[in-house]
This record gives structure tokens, sequence and C-alpha cells, in this order.
């Protein structure tokens, strides 16, 4: 768990400043982090072709290795479910993107070789901005006289696609299966919306306050609505994430302060990337904008109200924003920022978040959806306040609960306690009136 720092600290330690000789700031850059892999994930190996797929399960997650090509991996599913199949793709660093519609994409198939309605969800680096992880989701869909709504043998079909001038090596990608449950019996939801208000709210001016974000999914620091404090270098990704609750909005901006730059004229086109994704990693939302080392900001549009009918919209925008829980931010420095700036130094980032709307109650599912991650709960909104990562919330919630039986337990020894003294009072008093 975290601790409060000083304002001071906190900002020097974000920015990872360097103090001492001069010229101490031009010191060789040390190699970025990499994309920390979820603890206890499994390795696992897709196929060539369907009939090798190695079987992926709901609630667990794997990690791979993948080429430029397509990769498949067989899914035993129920009909009273939605799930979701979702890649994360982790470019070598410094790796060659030569083309903008390079990436990953993943589709859930039946064994007709048909893809289920809906089911495709994709993602791309976009060229100039380097190697960095993206993540795209399928999905197999519950929907009313749809197809794919049988139990039985699915695959999930992950395509990496690259330009023959791109990097050609194999990559690690981590694989998440998600497990939805499904609604009650004559609850349908309502018809998918056609509009939202999107006009954008007014960014948060409070003072902003240090959180350093993590390298990927699975170490994302939590934030809450309010101004945060980072810093980013060239080629590098932070990851954040945000509880939103039903029918609430995301907002997100973000501003680049000037950088120490080593050449006066010069800028990359795509030197500041954002993007949101969904709680089951899909891509909601990305935009970019040029860097010249300069201040430099850019702002996206407030994310759909969160509503289950959203999911059954005809636009991405609104589809994706179909289910509660975290959603992830992650904010990338151009790898070609390296070219004017000074590679050491981060660049001061600043975060602006809005979580619009109060929530509004859950649709009935039949199972409880937050233990697939598909709610927000008051462990969440504790997390956000105290800027949590995964890991830091689990070890914190398992502390509250030793606490709580530590003290459960003491009461009752206690009670035990006095109850025996009450008892031994009670005979003596006996024993003088005899």
């Amino acid at each position: 768990m975290r601790t409060a720092v000083p304002a001071t600290a906190a900002v020097t330690a974000a920015l990872g400043l360097v103090v001492g000789l001069p010229g101490a700031g031009y010191a060789a850059a040390e190699p970025l982090p990499p994309y920390r892999p979820a603890q206890g994930a499994q390795k696992v190996q897709g196929a060539a072709i369907t009939a090798d797929a190695p079987q992926v399960e709901p609630g667990k997650v794997y990690t791979d290795t993948l080429a430029p090509g397509e990769r498949f991996y067989r899914l035993n599913l129920d009909d009273r479910s939605t799930v979701y199949v979702s890649a994360v793709l982790q470019p070598s660093p410094g790796a060659r993107i030569d083309s903008s519609g390079d990436g990953i994409k993943v589709s859930i198939m039946t064994t007709g070789g048909g893809d289920c309605p809906g089911s495709s969800g994709k993602a791309d680096f976009g060229y100039g901005s380097g190697g960095r992880p993206i993540g795209a989701a399928g999905v197999r869909r519950l929907a009313e006289d749809a197809e794919c709504q049988q139990a039985g043998v699915y695959y999930a079909k992950v395509t990496r696609e690259a330009a023959k001038g791109s990097d050609q090596t194999p990559w690690p990608v981590e694989l998440k299966v998600t497990r939805e449950p499904g609604l009650k019996t004559g609850s349908a939801p309502l018809p998918a919306p056609s509009s939202w208000p999107s006009a954008p709210p007014v960014a948060p001016g409070s003072e902003a306050v240090a959180r350093e974000g993590g390298t990927g999914f699975n170490d994302a620091r939590a934030l809450g609505a309010g101004v945060w404090r980072d810093g980013l270098r060239p080629g590098q990704t932070r990851f954040y994430r945000v509880p939103v609750d039903w029918g609430q909005q995301l907002a997100v901006s973000a501003e680049l302060a000037g950088a120490k730059r080593t050449k006066e004229y010069a800028s990359a086109s795509r030197g500041l990337l954002v993007s949101v994704y969904t709680p089951y990693r899909g891509l909601l939302a990305d935009k970019d904008g040029s860097y010249d080392g300069k201040q430099a900001s850019l702002a996206l549009p407030p994310t759909a109200p969160v509503a289950y009918e959203n999911r059954f919209a005809s636009g991405d925008a609104l589809r994706s924003a179909g289910t509660a829980g975290w959603y992830y931010v992650a904010v990338t420095l151009g790898q070609k920022v390296a070219e004017f700036t000074e590679d050491a130094t981060p660049v001061p980032l600043t975060l602006r978040l809005n979580v619009e709307n109060k929530a509004v109650p859950a649709p009935p599912y039949t199972e409880n959806p937050a233990k697939a991650g598909f709610a927000v709960e008051e462990d969440d909104r504790a997390a956000a306040r105290e800027g949590l990562t995964e890991p830091e919330a689990l070890a914190a919630a398992d502390r509250r609960r030793t606490m709580g039986a530590v003290a459960a337990g003491g009461f009752g020894t206690g009670t035990v306690l006095l109850l025996v003294l009450g008892g031994w009072m009670l005979l003596a008093r006996r024993g003088r009136s005899a």
C-alpha cells in the first residue's frame, strides 16, 4: 500500500528529476520498464490451425508470443453468459512500426468458420508512435435471436497485423478470458440509445497530486476524478485505472509541459497519445496530437453513460460502454520525441479526469458481476482514493479482513472473560450469603 509523501518529494520521485553535477541531466537513459504480466498467468501456445488450438478458460490469464499472422485458441462456452477474450500486444523496445495499420485484432469464431456478429475488436499502433502496449478484445455476446447463442465449442482468433517493413519477430501477448453473467429471465434490456451527452465538462482545476502510472493493465495506478501529475520519457506508456459505475461518464484530458529540447525546430506528429480501454480491455476511444517540446494538450470526448443496452448499439464508442467496472487510461509519449529532447529526462504530464453523473442501479444479473470485474464496489472507490494498483488493493483488502477477524476474535474472547468473571463474582456472593 502506498503511503502519503510530501508534495515536493512526490513530484520529484514521479518525474525522476536529476539533481547533482552540471550536465547530469544528459546521462544515458536507463531502459524503460517492461510490461508487467499478470501474477499467476499461464503459458500457452496458440495454434496455426483450429484443430490444434489449446483451450483457454474464463477467469484466467495466459501469456504467449505472437508473430505476424493468426493464432487460434479454443473456448467451451455456455449459453447463459457473455464472454470476452482480450489480447495485449507488447512490442520490443525500439521496435520498427512501418504502417499505421500495424496492430492486433481479436474475433470469436464458430466451428463452421464464421465470425460471431459484432465479435471483432481491433487496435492499431499508429505510424510514428513507436512500439507501445495495445489491447483489443473479441466478444461472444448474448443477444436474443442472434447467432452464436448456443453452448459449445468456439475459437478465439488473434491476428497480429504488420507491414513488410515492420518488425517481424514474435512479441509477447497477454490473453485474458472474462465471463459476464446474463440477466434474469424477463429483464430484457431497453433499446440502445442513438446519442448521449458529449459536451466536454469543465476540466478540474485543483492542485495536481503525484501518482505514478503502471506499465500496463496489471499494475495500472488507480485514480478518481481530479488532477494528477506524472512524467513520461519518449516511447513510454503509463497506465491508470478509474472506477466508472452504471450511468456514469468518464472524461479525460492530458497535458505535456515543456521538455528539455536538444533541437530548436522539431516536432513529432503523434507525440502525445491517449487511449481509453473498457473493463475487459477492449479499446473504447483514443486520440493523438503533435508535440514539439513545448506545452501541449488534448482532450477526449466523454464516454457514453455506462448502460447495459449500449452493447446493442451500432457505433463502437457507444457499444463499448456497456459494462461498469475499472476503465483504463493509457498515455504515451511518442518515440520520435527522443530525436529532439533529452531521452533521460521525463516530460511532466498532467491528467485531468472527470467522472460525471450519479451511479444508477446495476442490471438484474443472475450472478454477482463483481467477481468478473463488472461492478464498482466500496473497495474500488477506496483504491481510487488511495491510488492503489490492483495487487496493492488486494493486499490492503486482505489486511482489512485479517484485522476485522482479529478484532472480532478479541471481542469474543473479551466477552467470554467477562462472563467467567461475572460467574465467579456471583458464586462468591452466594458463598458469603450461605
